[in-house]
């Protein structure tokens, strides 16, 4: 009875490895009749990557010795093939033998290595970022800085303002893109909340950066929340500058970008508005995704990971950052719990 309702395969196989006879598991597992089994030697069925192990296996038990868990891969009557786990014991001049399901469990141990290997690739990716190619590239800041401080030609003086403004960028990409990294490789974007953070004069300096950057540009100001705000001030900061930046971008050139930010009940609410061609509805479901931006231009800066990382710092914070745009205005506001 067990012969026929065990889901292990089991088979008798005669010194030239010729099955003599099979129970039905193997057409539950292998999708493979008696008749198209048996009078077949084994070698048939297996993967050609293990056959050579296979053989010495079989040698194994022709001399005695019983062959417990070992692993091959049998070919399916679909052509894929499983993974099986055999034992196999010698009785006289025949072999008897059963065998365990054991794909499911191998494709398990493949994705835990995956898994493994990622994680060291992501140790190594975050550690390049944060060390190896950050160290050099504020080496060769402190050595512009340097040079400009000699003696220089009004040429050289351009040379080395177009250095430092290439490595000022580069140093922003490599901050982009190890913030990306954290948060989809690691453990999320970096937190640290600070209970009595004074966030206007935050708002006010970024405000004031992103002015002197773009002159052309008019940047209002509207605030009538109350300070402190139980927030990191500088992954704040760097949220507003990014979606400043954004507005700057994609508003219509002379038309102000306005910054607001006011209290709503027990939230603290801040937008920044642009006026400017409305983001297509394609673009709009994907906006916050990495390396996507609202228009592509070959002439524009970064990576396309502003939004992205400006969407991470506010789940940081346990907000919510949404956007809606129309032929009017496009405007990205941030709600965050004050509790």
């Amino acid at each position: 009875m067990t012969w026929k309702v065990t889901p292990d395969l089991l088979g008798v196989v005669d010194a030239s490895g010729v099955f003599t006879d099979t129970n039905p598991a193997w057409f539950t597992t292998l999708g493979l009749l008696p008749e198209e089994i048996e009078s077949r030697q084994f070698f048939h069925f297996v993967h050609p990557d293990d056959i050579s192990r296979t053989e010495a296996a079989f040698e194994r038990v022709k001399h005695g010795h019983p062959v417990l868990q070992f692993e091959n891969r049998y070919r399916h009557k679909d052509g894929s093939y499983r993974w099986l786990s055999w034992n196999a014991v010698p009785e006289g001049s025949r072999y008897f033998c059963s065998a365990r399901d054991i794909t499911r469990a191998k494709e398990n141990e493949a994705n835990l290595a995956t898994r493994e290997q990622e994680a060291r690739f992501r140790e190594q990716f975050i550690a390049v970022l944060g060390h190896d190619l950050r160290n050099p590239l504020s080496a060769v800041g402190a050595a512009l800085r340097l040079l400009e401080n000699e003696p220089q030609s009004a040429k050289a003086l351009e040379i080395l303002a177009l250095g430092r403004q290439s490595v000022t960028r580069m140093s922003s990409l490599i901050n982009d893109i190890l913030d990306f990294a954290r948060a989809r490789l690691g453990n999320g974007i970096e937190i640290e909340r600070a209970r009595k953070s004074e966030l206007r004069p935050v708002l006010s300096q970024t405000v004031e950066e992103i002015r002197l950057a773009n002159p052309g540009t008019p940047l209002r100001e509207e605030y009538s929340f109350q300070d402190p705000l139980d927030c990191d001030p500088e992954r704040m900061a760097q949220l507003v500058s990014n979606l400043l930046s954004n507005a700057v971008t994609h508003g219509t050139p002379g038309k102000p970008v306005t910054v607001a930010a006011r209290d709503d009940g027990g939230d603290f609410l801040l937008s920044v508005t642009n006026a400017g061609v409305p983001i297509p509805a394609e673009t709009m479901d994907r906006l916050f995704e990495p390396f996507t931006r609202a228009e592509m231009r070959d002439s524009q800066n970064g990576l396309g990971l502003g939004l992205f990382i400006a969407q991470q710092i506010a789940k940081g914070h346990g907000g919510l950052l949404t956007a809606q745009s129309d032929d009017e205005q496009t405007v990205f506001t941030l709600r965050l719990p004050r509790g």
